[in-house]
């Protein structure tokens, strides 16, 4: 089985990402083209997404490219942490609603304000990480979805704690 990660396009980086439902900007649109380009020769048998605006327009844009995939799965399995009330909101406004408060400032078990913590992001990824590699019989796999999405991925596939 050979499985192709893929990060979403450029998007809004003036926000607060996670569950922000902002879409791609016309560089990450361009991204996208371009990359659908240079897969355009693998018949993907299914293509994993997430179900959150950017990654679903990366997705779009590719398999405008592609010979059609077996199967398409959008989900939301594959979304990027919940980040809660910050998802979408400018930086400015979050530092002064949440002052201090970043992924990287959580403990594994604390929650982003009506969120999750970086322990049941894990978990979800985890899970449907071994769903994917475990339940396929395919040989191609495309998944679209976020860099903390793919972070946690590397860290299974090499056996490095998640922390």
């Amino acid at each position: 089985m050979n499985i192709y990660l893929v990060r979403h396009g450029q998007d809004d980086e003036s926000v607060r990402g996670g569950w922000c439902e902002h879409g791609l900007l016309d560089e990450g649109k361009r991204q996208s083209q371009l990359l659908g380009e240079k897969l355009s020769e693998i018949a993907f048998d299914a293509i994993f997404s997430s179900d959150l605006t950017r990654a679903v327009e990366t997705t779009e844009i590719i398999l405008s490219n592609l010979v059609s995939p077996l199967e398409i799965y959008y989900t939301s399995n594959l979304r990027e942490i919940n980040n809660g009330l910050l998802a979408g909101m400018k930086h400015e406004l979050a530092e002064e609603r949440f002052p201090g408060l970043y992924y990287k400032t959580l403990a594994f078990n604390e929650r982003y304000p009506l969120g999750e913590s970086p322990q049941e992001f894990y978990q979800r990824i985890s899970n449907y990480w071994k769903k994917i590699i475990t339940n396929q019989e395919k040989e191609d796999i495309l998944i679209v979805t976020h860099g903390g999405v793919i972070n946690i991925i590397f860290h299974l596939l090499n056996n490095v704690p998640y922390t």
